[in-house]
């Protein structure tokens, strides 16, 4: 296949077709315009040696192979003007259909989750270290992750930091994956480091006192948690009253084959549907704010909402 003057619309309905007939792990290729050849906004018409093309950018081809459910390989130099795209048909393995016979290993060492490491997608961990540092990370005492897991947003705050700041930061972490949180502990042996292999639902029992800082990223919209009263429950009784701040991270994605494709799935529908997503963001956004917080809310594969208490002006 060759593309040279065709819409989006026409390229995307004939691969739509090809890839249609592959089975995981398939390749299909075909040629486009090098994208190094000129142009700037896609769709912008490109003459050549007399002849029209239709440009299309690097970032285009990715995202149509995300939507396609396909991996873009290494492109190759074709006869000019033209690359070699090829498209690789994802594995269908995804750790949201994956059933553990003991639940709480769900996420455990030996699932397709343990796999994950967010902060290596660029998407995640930008808007993270923006979350950082909005929180004002540097003034915080006490740090909870709800839902530590492996560890990484505590690993990247280690390497943020420089080392008697971390030092100084008592950090807690809770998962109900025993194996998880052993691989953490080893990842954060520090002294200043408590991790606790609990369900999160019993965290008043744990008497930990409250926290100038919580993280979730995920937890918070697992089935076996009620979103709305956990969130109020955890405003009012874990979080300090005066410098309290959030960073809740929101799932906008799903893991398919080792990538992060966009767009929530919602139960029942085949495709992105994203109304209980913007349902748990809008309800947080407007009761911290009604709570005296300042919210921003930021990300795209993962929503990231920010909360932190705003701190009344002293009048002279």
């Amino acid at each position: 296949m060759k593309f040279t003057n065709q819409t989006l619309q026409e390229i995307f309905a004939e691969l739509k077709q090809e890839v249609a007939s592959l089975q995981q792990g398939d390749v299909i290729s075909f040629d486009v315009l090098d994208p190094d050849e000129g142009g700037r906004y896609a769709g912008e018409k490109v003459v050549i040696e007399e002849s029209e093309y239709l440009y299309h950018g690097y970032k285009s081809w990715t995202d149509l192979a995300q939507l396609l459910h396909c991996k873009m390989l290494t492109p190759h130099i074709s006869t000019f003007p033209f690359i070699t795209l090829h498209f690789e048909k994802l594995q269908t393995d995804t750790f949201h259909d994956t059933e553990a016979e003991d639940k709480k290993e769900k996420y455990g060492i030996d699932s397709l989750f343990f796999n994950i490491n967010k902060m290596e997608e660029p998407a995640f961990l930008y808007y993270y270290l923006q979350a950082l540092d909005n929180v004002k990370l540097k003034e915080k005492n006490r740090i909870l992750n709800l839902g530590i897991n492996r560890g990484d947003e505590f690993q990247t705050i280690k390497a943020y930091l420089d080392n008697d700041t971390y030092q100084k930061i008592g950090f807690m972490g809770i998962d109900h994956s025993q194996s998880a949180i052993a691989y953490a502990r080893s990842m954060l042996p520090e002294e200043n480091v408590t991790l606790f292999a609990e369900d999160v639902n019993v965290l008043e029992s744990l008497h930990l006192g409250r926290f100038d800082l919580i993280i979730s990223i995920g937890t918070l919209q697992s089935p076996s948690i009620n979103f709305k009263p956990f969130l109020m429950h955890l405003v009012q009784n874990s979080l300090d009253k005066e410098q309290g701040a959030l960073i809740l991270g929101f799932p906008n994605c799903r893991w398919i084959g080792g990538e992060m494709l966009y767009g929530a799935k919602a139960p029942n529908y085949s495709m992105s549907e994203l109304s209980l997503l913007f349902n748990d963001v809008i309800f947080a956004k407007k009761y911290l704010q009604q709570h005296k917080f300042r919210v921003t809310v930021t990300g795209k594969e993962y929503i990231f909402l920010t909360a932190t208490r705003i701190t009344p002006k002293i009048k002279n």
